[in-house]
């Protein structure tokens, strides 16, 4: 087999479409907290100066909400959401649930804004799962946002219309019971 290049002609202009689009990957799993490589690989990338979002939809506690996110470097921040506790149960209170569609929303607007390349979006399954997120406006969410952001969703039981435009789905499971 031959092959064969062809060199431009001299003098004339050629249009390089370097545009990369960004992936929406999807790790899950049976159990919560399983997700430690996404987040090595958060740290990672932002270590290589790219600007990273985490967002932890379900974990709470700290003092912290996405009007205090924590930077972690120069390149990665960190928020969680605005209330005491971790939620583990559909019932929550209207302040908590307030607070984690204000997190939502200014996740979107980061977004939107193109603040950040990577987003990881820790436990939004089980957001979407307890009824506080609906699935359609996550669709919704990675379908407008900038082509070249790359988007981790994690959590256990990922919602099928998510999996449907996933590029990539990790399914994490034990290999063996302790």
């Amino acid at each position: 087999m031959v092959s064969q290049l062809q060199r431009p002609a001299v003098g004339t202009s050629r249009s390089l479409n370097l545009s990369i689009e960004g992936l929406v990957q999807v790790f899950t799993c049976p159990h919560r907290s399983f997700f430690t490589s996404v987040m090595a690989q958060a740290l990672r990338i932002a270590g290589q100066g790219t600007p990273v979002l985490v967002v932890q939809f379900m974990k709470g506690g700290i003092g912290q909400g996405y009007d205090r996110p924590m930077q972690l470097g120069q390149h990665l921040d960190w928020v969680r959401c605005g209330i005491t506790r971790c939620l583990d149960t559909p019932q929550v209170s209207e302040e908590e649930a307030r607070a984690l569609i204000d997190l939502w929303q200014y996740t979107k607007r980061m977004v939107y804004d193109e603040q950040y390349d990577l987003v990881v979006l820790d436990e939004l399954s089980v957001a979407m799962q307890f009824g506080l997120i609906p699935p359609m406006e996550v669709l919704d969410f990675i379908r407008k946002r900038p082509k070249h952001v790359d988007v981790i969703l994690t959590g256990p039981d990922m919602p099928e219309v998510i999996l449907d435009v996933a590029d990539q789905i990790t399914e994490l499971r034990r290999s063996h019971q302790p």
